[in-house]
């Protein structure tokens, strides 16, 4: 078992730009469906 995040980056450098990824989806989603569920009251 690994101790942290740090570790197991260390022992698999690839696994690196997989977590970079998901980490750029997720910041570029979050927005993006917060935004659907708002509603706009209308004229």
């Amino acid at each position: 078992m690994h101790e942290s995040v740090a570790e197991y980056v260390a022992e698999h450098p690839k696994m690196a730009g997989v977590l970079f990824t998901a980490l750029l989806l997720l910041t570029q989603a979050a927005p993006a469906v917060a935004n659907q569920g708002a509603t706009t009251a209308g004229p």
